[in-house]
């Protein structure tokens, strides 16, 4: 066996744990921008239109073959609430709440996945699907009381963060249809430019110094397609149950980011429900195919 083939899968574990570093930084590049004035909708509108310029790139020198058809149709609408409402409705958690919480409330996608599968999929719902929609409800429901120094779990932060947590779910949902049968970068490059259409009616743009550029080209370049490139990677030569749980360290990096650079600190009783939260995760993750 060649070095190179020893290589990859011993290479895998660290692969999923850069694709987590990275989504880890969602919030903070993303309220690095709105701290410099950018309003939320714009950082949500620049991740969409720089991400899907790179995906494009990636397609046409990959040749990949695009979507046609009514699979192009239901691409356009997915990347109208996956590209426009799940990217706004994240930077408006990060806004209302603060970064770390809005990487928590992230983790409620597999609860709304085995809801979604069972109201409109006639997926069962077994008990350990009902034990982790029930924890992740409990979690919440203990981070919206909890708070903590810098985080505001207010109704209106919460109402976006779960709204994310939602319109994040599709893409589980969207890539079990589709990924098996188009390159996943020729779908973005198709969906992400509808999702930046989408935001551009609501944007007010406001100039930009190359600091908070360089914070864009971050969430579009590592934060989204990076990010993407390295847990597909790591996929082919792990078992998804193990990258599952490798992956849940995203919202530890953010957590420990935020706390870093902008003093954010969830409260021990919110600590207590991102753990349910992200544990109920996990569970119906280690319920599914390896």
């Amino acid at each position: 066996m060649s070095r190179v083939a020893v290589g990859r899968p011993a290479l895998a574990p660290l692969l999923i744990l850069a694709a987590a570093v990275l989504w880890g930084l969602l919030g903070i590049l993303g309220k690095q921008a709105q701290a410099a004035g950018l309003g939320p909708l714009e950082v949500a509108f620049w991740r969409a239109t720089l991400a899907g310029g790179i995906f494009g790139l990636h397609a046409l020198l990959t040749r990949a073959r695009l979507p046609r058809g009514r699979d192009l149709a239901v691409t356009v609408a997915f990347g109208l609430v996956g590209g426009s409402l799940f990217y706004a409705a994240y930077q408006l958690a990060v806004k209302f709440g603060g970064a770390s919480l809005a990487s928590v409330l992230l983790y409620t996608a597999p609860a709304f996945v085995a809801l979604l599968g069972w109201g409109f999929l006639r997926e069962r719902l077994g008990g350990r699907e009902l034990l982790a929609v029930g924890g992740t409800l409990v979690g919440i429901g203990l981070i919206s009381f909890g708070g903590g120094q810098g985080v505001t779990a207010s109704p209106v932060a919460l109402a976006w963060g779960l709204l994310a947590g939602l319109t994040y779910s599709l893409y589980y949902l969207y890539g079990k249809a589709f990924f098996s049968r188009y390159s996943p970068a020729a779908l973005f490059a198709v969906a992400l430019p509808v999702g930046a259409l989408g935001l551009l009616p609501l944007v007010d743009f406001v100039p930009k110094p190359p600091s908070v550029w360089l914070s864009l080209w971050g969430l579009a370049l590592l934060c989204t397609y990076l990010a993407y490139l390295a847990y597909s990677a790591g996929l082919r030569h792990l078992p998804a149950t193990r990258a599952s749980v490798i992956a849940s360290l995203e919202p530890v990096v953010a957590a420990l980011l935020a706390a870093l650079l902008f003093g954010e600190r969830l409260s021990p009783l919110a600590l207590g429900g991102a753990a349910l939260v992200i544990g109920a995760a996990l569970l119906l993750s280690l319920g599914g195919e390896s």
